[in-house]
């Protein structure tokens, strides 16, 4: 039985996202947190919650070894309960303890953002039924100001959406930083068949005509909205249940 206030399937819209990511040395540290995560998280929180969930191991990134988690909720309230009663599960408590307790600490250290899902962001589905996992693509569009993140906003739910569907980028979701680092921001993540695939893709938007008119007329009316990218690629973990 799920908790009161889990994330109850198709009772509404996932209004949140939780991005943990830890990072970590080259050592014992990533196979341990594979092990909890596998053994003891995921079991444990699929108990109680049934909003998105995906787990990512770094591939490019300015830093690896690095993981990440994104999950998705309905509610801050149920954000809260997934965190009260997963302490009360026996398996997720001792999986918790033997990753915290090992011969060196589980990471160097970590960072978590809560993610505002935007009004156009669509809702995360199941992995098609596929072969190998996915390679996703996390990107961070920094605005300068709250106005210019509202115009980026404005131009991603207008033509650029449309435009990437038509390349072959199709985000799983669009949101914005509510709680974290380098606010404002646009955060969203991509699933790609393969790293071909990502780079055959992205040549296209580029060389769009309809991108490149985009743009300038952005940049006419508004300025430079986004003013430093970040990106970073993952692979999905075999155990994840979006991968």
């Amino acid at each position: 039985m799920m908790a009161p206030g889990a994330y109850a399937e198709g009772s509404g819209k996932t209004r949140y996202y939780l991005l943990d990511t830890y990072y970590l040395r080259n050592s014992t540290q990533l196979p341990r947190l594979h092990e909890y995560m596998s053994r003891g998280f995921l079991p444990a929180a699929s108990k109680l919650h049934d909003g998105p969930k995906i787990f990512l191991e770094g591939l490019v990134a300015a830093h690896l070894p690095q993981y990440a988690t994104v999950l998705g909720f309905g509610s801050l309230e149920e954000m809260a309960s997934l965190r009260e009663h997963l302490h009360q599960d026996e398996g997720f408590r001792k999986a918790f303890a033997a990753w915290e307790d090992g011969p060196e600490p589980p990471y160097e250290y970590s960072s978590r953002a809560l993610l505002k899902a935007a009004e156009y962001s669509p809702e995360v589905g199941a992995a098609p039924a596929k072969g190998k996992p996915r390679i996703f693509e996390l990107r961070v569009y920094h605005s300068p100001t709250w106005k210019q993140l509202a115009a980026l906003h404005q131009r991603f739910a207008g033509p650029e959406v449309r435009i990437f569907h038509r390349v072959g980028v199709h985000p799983i979701l669009y949101t914005e930083t509510a709680i974290g680092p380098n606010m404002p921001n646009l955060t969203y993540l991509i699933p790609f068949d393969s790293l071909a695939a990502r780079e055959k893709a992205w040549d296209t938007f580029g060389a769009d005509p309809e991108w490149i008119r985009v743009r300038k007329e952005s940049i006419e009316q508004h300025g430079q909205i986004s003013s430093v990218i970040q990106m970073t690629l993952f692979r999905a973990a075999p155990y994840s249940p979006v991968a």
